[in-house]
């Protein structure tokens, strides 16, 4: 089964999402959207992070998922 990690710092206003172990990440990718795409050695983007994030009430956040069929 597969894991998916959501960290949200609130000091630094960052959210962090690893669709993989973030041990593999190689190399960081800045969109220019306020997002780094985290890659492993095959360019497979692993993880994201959106700068500048906010949640006015952080005891509130609430993380959702759903899968598709493929």
């Amino acid at each position: 089964m597969a894991q998916v990690k959501v960290f949200y710092d609130q000091t630094g206003n960052t959210l962090t999402v690893w669709f993989s172990d973030p041990k593999n990440e190689f190399v960081c990718e800045e969109t220019g959207e306020e997002i780094i795409l985290m890659k492993d050695k095959s360019g497979q983007v692993i993880g994201f992070e959106k700068l500048n994030f906010i949640v006015p009430k952080p005891a509130h956040l609430q993380v959702a998922f759903e899968t598709v069929a493929a």
